[in-house]
């Protein structure tokens, strides 16, 4: 079993499709994954709420399978999201001056992709 941490940073939907898909595809490998909401992505937490919103499902997926770790606290912050995501009961990040830091992850044997 391997370990992947997928930091995105993209707040693009095109982007985010394929983390939440390959994240869902790793996970049923049996592979260990954590999504990790940064930069421009943490504004989307509260769209992906939305039951209209076309990557509503996966989204909700990856959260009960427990594949998010959290959002960044500084950056939803700035984004005006940090009352969505803790209405949605996502982590707020900050070990690093108030970011995710990708240190811990490295540490713990998690391979680190970004998008």
């Amino acid at each position: 079993m391997k370990k992947f941490a997928l930091f995105v940073f993209n707040g693009d939907a095109m982007c985010v499709i394929h983390v939440l898909l390959n994240a869902l595809d790793m996970n049923a490998g049996g592979h260990e994954v954590r999504i990790i909401v940064e930069g421009a992505a943490t504004a989307l937490p509260p769209k992906l709420d939305r039951t209209d919103h076309p990557l509503h499902a996966l989204w909700e997926k990856v959260k009960a399978a427990g594949l998010v770790a959290g959002v960044c606290e500084a950056c939803s912050r700035k984004m005006g999201s940090v009352a969505a995501a803790k209405e949605q009961g996502l982590a707020l990040l900050n070990d690093m001056n108030g970011h995710p830091g990708m240190a811990h992850y490295r540490d713990s044997g998690f391979e680190i992709i970004t998008f």
